[in-house]
């Protein structure tokens, strides 16, 4: 049972730690284009115009 005061705090600070994360990652925009990176395997670089 003494266990539990080490594994409660810990499971606690690494939910909260990917809460935080996730909550980063919303702010950051990575959720923004979510079909982009799909529908970017389906093109050839090749049909790309060259800069």
């Amino acid at each position: 049972m003494n266990i539990l005061v080490y594994l409660m705090p810990a499971a606690l600070f690494l939910g909260c730690l990917g809460l935080i994360g996730f909550l980063w990652s919303l702010k950051s925009s990575q959720y923004d284009d979510l079909d982009g990176a799909a529908e970017r395997i389906l093109f050839d670089d090749e049909d790309l115009p060259r800069e």
